[in-house]
C-alpha cells in the first residue's frame, strides 16, 4: 500500500513539475511587437507618444503578461507608403508577433496581403478604409472607427438639414475613394446624392487645388464635403477662402481630420482658422473615462520624455494607447492557452527566390491564428471606453461628436451614434434609453455657418455657367386661354404662363430663362414626350397644363398642384319634365320608409304616456287605435287636437314637432326645386354606365385620357375617338353615338369648365372619377421644384392664384345655367341624426315611466294585500299570473290628474264640515 502511494505521489509530482516547466518555456522574457508610423504627420507624432506611454503603463502593470516584457519596435515610414510596406517585410525577419498599424489604409491594402501569408496580426488605428473587412484580410484588425460608420454621420446631418445634393473633394487613393463610396451609398438611403465627385492627387500643389475649386464654384450644389489629409485638407480650406469659397451660402462639412487636426495644434494660426469659420467637422467619439482623464493629466509628461513638439492629444492616439493594451491582453490569454512563439519558413518563399531579396528569412508565426482569435475577443475598458470587437470586426458603440469651427476653436453642436442618430445628449446617456432614430428627436444645437451667420444655407444656386434655363412650353392647337404661341413671334402666353412668371417673381433669388415652344401649333402636343425631354435633359422644365399622373412622376419631379384637373365625363342634355309622381321624389324610399315609421313609433309613445291620465287617449281599442294614428299624422301639420298631460308626454312631442319640423322644410324646399328649377336629365349618370354601354367615347388629342381609358379602365381602343378641338367636341355630341359622334367627351375639369362657359347644351354629368391636378416638371431631385411649389402656395394665400384664373378663365354667357347633374334627392343620412335624437328622447321616456308605474304600483299592491280574503288567495292560478294580470290591469286604469283630485278633496272637506254645523244647530237643548 504504501509503495502504491509513493508511486501516485511520484507521478503527480512529475506532472506537475511538466506543466511548471511548460508554464515557464510558454512565457518569455520578451515578446517583441513593432510599429509603423509617420513620425512627421498629425496622427503619426501623437500615435509615437501614445504607445510609448501605453508601452510603459502596460510593462508596469503585474497583472498584465505577468513576468513578460513587452518591446515594440517603432519604425518610421516617412509618410511614403514603399517605405513602410519594406519596413513591414523587415518586420517580418525578426520575432515579430504583431504589428501595430499601418497609418495608412493604402499601405494597409498591400501589408495585409503578406500578414495574412506569414499569419502575424496587423492593428491598425488609423486604417478607416471601410473595405479593409475581416473577410477579406482576416489578420487585419481595425482599431478605431471605419469610416462606413463616418459617412453615415455625413449622411445623417445633410439630412437633417434637408439637403439633397453635395459636392465631395477627395484624395484619390483608397482612403479616399472608398471612403467616398460608402457615402454615396448611405446618401442614396436618404434620398440625397454626390452631384460631382472632385478628386485631388495625393500630394496636390496650390494649382490643382485652384483648377478644381474653380470647377466647384461653377456647380450647383453649395454644400462641399471633404474627405481628406490634415495637409491636403488644410490647403483646400485656404484655397477655398481665398477663392471666397468660404461666405455665406456655402456648407462646408469635414470629416474627422480636421478635428484630429485642431486637436493636435490648437491654437492654430489665425490666418489658417479664418479659412475654416462655420466649417461643421467630426471627431470619433471617446467616453470621459478616469483612464483617459488620467493620460490627459500625464500627456505633457510623455511628450518631455520623447522630446516632442507641443501638440495635443488627438482621438487617433487614444485608439493607439488602446491598441497596445489590446495586444497585451491577447498575450496574455495567448500565454494562459499554451501559445508558444515559435516561427518556421515557408517553403514557397524558397522557391521564389532567384535573386538578392532576402525571401527565406521572411518566417510564418505559428501560433498566428491563436493569438489572432485572443485579440478578436479581448475585451477591456480603455482609455476611449469598452474596447471591444463586433462579429464584423468593428469597434462596438461607434459614435462622432459633431463640432462647429467658430472663433479661435470649435464648440460642440451634438453627437452622432448608429444607436440613435443625432442627438444632443451623449452616447452613454442614450445608450441607457431604448434605441430610437426617428427624424423627430434628431437635433442639433445652432450652427454658426460660413459668413457668420445663423441662417441654414439653402444649398444650391443656379450654375455660374452663364447658361439660361431652357424650358419647354406645349404649342397647343385647342384651349389657347391655357397656354399658346402669340402669332407672329416667340412669346409665350396664356393662364399657365402668368402663374409661372408670378412665381418666379416670389424666388429670393433671379433666374433667367428662355421659353421653347414644343409642338407646331396645328395639333395639340403629347405631354407625355415633353416630359420625357425633361428627363433626358433636353429642356430645363416643362412648363404648362401638364397633369400630375404615376407615369409621369416616375421620370420627373413636378411642383405644387396650381389647379385641381380630374377626369370627368362631358355628354348632352334635355330638359326633365316633371312627372305625376314627382312629389315623391324628394325624399328617398329609405328616407319615406323611415319617417313613417317614426310617425307611427312616436304616436304609440305618446299613447303610452298619455294613456292612464289623460281622456283623450283612453276609450274602447279601435277608439284608441284611430287616435294613435290620427295623433301621429296631424303632427305633420300641427294640427292635433289631444292636449298632453303628462309631463314626458310634452318633452316628447317638443323634440317629435323640431325633427318634423326640419323635414317638412327640407321636403319643401327639395320639391320646390323640383317643380320650378330647370331639370337636365342625360342617359349616361356616371363613369360605370359609361363603361358597361358600346357607345363610343371621345377625348381630347395629346391628353393621357386615352391611355387611362385603356389600361385602367379596360374598354377597348375601338371605341375610343381623338377630337382636336372644343368644335370638333360639340359636333360630335351632337351627332350621337348612332350617326358617327360619341356618346360622352372624357376630359380634365378646366378644359370642360371653359367648354361649358360658352356651349349651354352640354353638362358635366356623374362624379370626378380621377384626382389630380396640373403642376410644373422638373429633372429628377431638382431643388428649383422645392422652391417653385412654396411660391405657388404663396400665389394661393394671396389670392394671386385665382385673380390669374379669372383672368383666363372666367366665362358667364351660360356657366350659372349648366351645372353638374347630380341627385338632389334627400338621403337619409341627411337626417339620421334628428331621427336619433328622437329616437334616444322616446326610449328614455318609457324608461322613466316604466319605473314610475311600477313604483306606483308597487305601493297600490302592498296597500291591498292586507284586505285580500284569504280565501281568494288560495284560488286562480300562478302566484306570478296574477301579479302581471293585476299590473296589466293596474296600467291600464285611469288615474285622476293631481288638480282634479285636489279640487275634489278641498270640496269633500267642505261638505263634511257643513253637514255637522247642521247636526248640531238641530240638536235640542237640555
Amino acid at each position: 500500500m504504501k509503495l502504491v502511494l509513493l508511486v501516485f505521489l511520484f507521478i503527480c509530482f512529475d506532472i506537475l513539475a511538466i506543466g511548471v516547466c511548460k508554464s515557464n518555456s510558454s512565457r518569455p522574457d520578451t515578446v517583441n511587437i513593432g510599429a509603423i508610423l509617420a513620425f512627421n504627420s498629425t496622427i503619426g507624432r501623437v500615435a509615437k507618444v501614445a504607445i510609448d506611454a501605453a508601452l510603459n503603463d502596460v510593462n508596469s502593470d503585474p497583472n498584465v503578461l505577468r513576468g513578460t516584457r513587452l518591446v515594440v519596435h517603432q519604425q518610421d515610414s516617412y509618410c511614403n507608403g514603399f517605405i513602410a510596406i519594406v519596413e513591414a517585410l523587415q518586420f517580418m525577419e525578426t520575432d515579430i508577433v504583431a504589428i501595430i498599424g499601418p497609418q495608412s489604409s493604402v499601405v494597409a491594402h498591400v501589408i495585409t496581403h503578406v500578414a495574412n501569408e506569414l499569419k502575424v496580426p496587423l492593428l491598425s488605428f488609423s486604417a478607416t478604409d471601410p473595405t479593409l473587412s475581416s473577410l477579406q484580410y482576416p489578420f487585419f484588425v481595425r482599431t478605431t472607427q471605419s469610416d462606413a460608420f463616418q459617412m453615415a454621420a455625413v449622411a445623417e446631418l445633410v439630412d437633417y438639414f434637408q439637403w439633397r445634393q453635395v459636392i465631395v473633394i477627395f484624395i484619390d487613393d483608397d482612403y479616399g475613394r472608398n471612403g467616398v463610396a460608402a457615402l454615396s451609398d448611405k446618401l442614396a438611403e436618404k434620398r440625397s446624392k454626390i452631384s460631382y465627385k472632385a478628386a485631388l492627387p495625393s500630394e496636390p500643389d496650390r494649382s490643382d487645388i485652384s483648377d478644381l475649386l474653380v470647377r466647384v464654384a461653377l456647380m450647383e450644389s453649395r454644400v462641399i464635403v471633404l474627405h481628406a489629409n490634415p495637409d491636403s485638407g488644410l490647403k483646400v480650406l485656404k484655397e477655398a477662402h481665398y477663392l471666397g469659397m468660404t461666405i455665406t451660402g456655402y456648407a462646408w462639412i469635414a470629416t474627422d481630420w480636421l478635428s484630429s487636426l485642431l486637436d493636435s495644434h490648437s491654437p492654430l494660426d489665425s490666418e489658417i482658422m479664418d479659412a475654416m469659420q462655420g466649417v461643421i467637422s467630426l471627431r470619433q467619439h471617446t467616453a470621459g473615462t478616469k483612464r483617459k482623464k488620467s493620460l490627459l493629466s500625464k500627456w505633457s509628461k510623455f511628450k518631455m520624455d520623447d522630446n516632442a513638439i507641443n501638440f495635443g492629444l488627438n482621438s487617433y492616439g487614444l485608439y493607439a494607447y488602446d491598441s497596445v493594451w489590446m495586444v497585451a491582453h491577447a498575450l496574455d490569454a495567448f500565454f494562459d492557452d499554451g501559445g508558444a512563439i515559435e516561427f518556421y519558413n515557408d517553403s514557397r518563399l524558397q522557391v521564389a527566390d532567384g535573386g538578392t531579396l532576402n525571401l527565406e528569412a521572411l518566417s510564418v508565426f505559428g501560433k498566428g491564428n491563436l493569438l489572432l482569435r485572443k485579440i478578436q475577443s479581448t475585451v477591456f475598458d480603455g482609455v476611449t471606453g469598452p474596447f471591444e470587437l463586433d462579429s464584423d470586426g468593428n469597434l462596438i458603440h461607434p459614435a462622432y461628436d459633431i463640432i462647429n469651427i467658430v472663433g479661435t476653436g470649435s464648440r460642440s453642436i451634438g453627437y452622432w451614434s448608429n444607436y440613435s442618430g443625432l442627438s444632443t445628449e451623449t452616447p452613454e446617456i442614450l445608450y441607457l434609453k431604448p434605441p430610437n432614430l426617428s427624424s423627430i428627436n434628431q437635433k442639433l444645437y445652432d450652427v454658426i455657418w460660413p459668413g457668420q451667420t445663423t441662417t441654414k444655407p439653402r444649398g444650391w444656386v443656379f450654375p455660374n455657367n452663364g447658361q439660361e434655363l431652357r424650358i419647354g412650353v406645349p404649342n397647343r392647337f385647342s384651349y389657347p386661354e391655357f397656354v399658346s404661341e402669340e402669332k407672329g413671334s416667340d412669346t409665350m402666353k396664356g393662364y399657365c404662363i402668368d402663374v409661372f412668371t408670378a412665381a418666379v417673381n416670389l424666388l429670393p433669388y433671379p433666374i433667367v430663362y428662355r421659353f421653347i415652344p414644343f409642338g407646331n401649333g396645328l395639333v395639340n402636343p403629347n405631354y407625355t414626350e415633353l416630359v420625357e425631354k425633361v428627363s433626358s435633359n433636353e429642356f430645363d422644365a416643362a412648363v404648362g397644363d401638364i397633369a400630375i399622373n404615376t407615369d409621369r412622376t416616375r421620370i420627373a419631379d413636378f411642383t405644387q398642384p396650381f389647379i385641381e384637373s380630374g377626369l370627368v365625363i362631358l355628354t348632352t342634355v334635355k330638359e326633365h319634365d316633371s312627372s305625376a309622381w314627382a312629389f315623391l321624389q324628394p325624399f328617398t324610399l329609405e328616407m319615406w320608409c323611415v319617417t313613417g315609421l317614426f310617425f307611427l313609433f312616436v304616436g304609440a309613445v305618446i299613447w303610452i304616456l298619455e294613456h292612464r291620465i289623460n281622456d283623450e287617449f283612453r276609450g274602447p281599442p279601435r277608439k284608441q287605435l284611430v287616435t294613435i294614428f290620427w295623433f301621429s299624422f296631424s303632427t305633420l301639420f300641427f294640427a292635433h287636437k289631444e292636449p298632453t298631460v303628462s309631463t314626458l308626454g310634452r318633452f316628447v312631442l317638443i323634440i317629435w314637432l323640431f325633427v318634423v319640423l326640419i323635414v317638412q322644410s327640407s321636403y319643401t324646399a327639395s320639391l320646390t326645386s323640383i317643380l320650378t328649377v330647370r331639370q337636365l336629365t342625360s342617359p349616361i349618370t356616371g363613369i360605370d354606365s359609361l363603361i358597361n354601354s358600346n357607345d363610343p367615347i371621345g377625348y381630347q388629342v395629346g391628353s393621357f385620357a386615352g391611355k387611362y381609358l385603356v389600361e385602367e379602365l379596360r374598354i377597348s381602343s375601338s371605341r375610343l375617338k381623338v377630337l382636336h378641338n372644343p368644335d370638333e367636341y360639340a359636333a360630335a355630341l351632337k351627332l350621337g353615338p348612332d350617326n358617327g359622334g360619341v356618346a360622352a367627351v372624357l376630359d380634365e375639369r378646366p378644359y370642360v369648365e371653359l367648354f361649358l362657359s360658352t356651349k349651354c347644351s352640354f353638362a358635366m354629368v356623374g362624379a370626378e372619377f380621377t384626382r389630380g391636378g396640373w403642376g410644373f416638371a422638373f429633372p429628377r431631385d431638382s431643388p428649383l421644384a422645392v422652391d417653385m411649389s412654396t411660391a405657388i402656395l404663396r400665389l394661393s394665400e394671396n389670392g394671386d392664384l385665382q385673380r390669374i384664373h379669372d383672368k383666363w378663365l372666367m366665362r358667364s354667357s351660360c356657366s350659372s345655367e349648366n351645372t353638374e347633374i347630380e341627385s338632389n334627392r334627400l338621403q337619409l343620412r341627411s337626417f339620421w341624426g334628428l331621427f336619433a335624437i328622437c329616437g334616444v328622447t322616446c326610449f328614455l321616456s318609457l324608461l322613466i315611466y316604466l319605473i314610475m308605474i311600477i313604483r306606483q304600483f308597487l305601493l297600490h299592491f302592498s296597500q291591498q294585500a292586507p284586505e285580500t280574503p284569504e280565501g281568494s288567495s288560495r284560488s286562480g292560478g300562478s302566484k306570478s299570473g296574477r301579479i302581471l294580470q293585476s299590473f296589466l290591469s293596474f296600467a291600464d286604469d285611469k288615474q285622476p290628474d293631481s288638480r282634479t283630485k285636489s279640487k275634489s278633496g278641498r270640496c269633500l272637506s267642505a261638505t263634511r264640515n257643513s253637514i255637522d254645523i247642521r247636526s248640531e244647530t238641530s240638536t235640542p237643548r237640555k
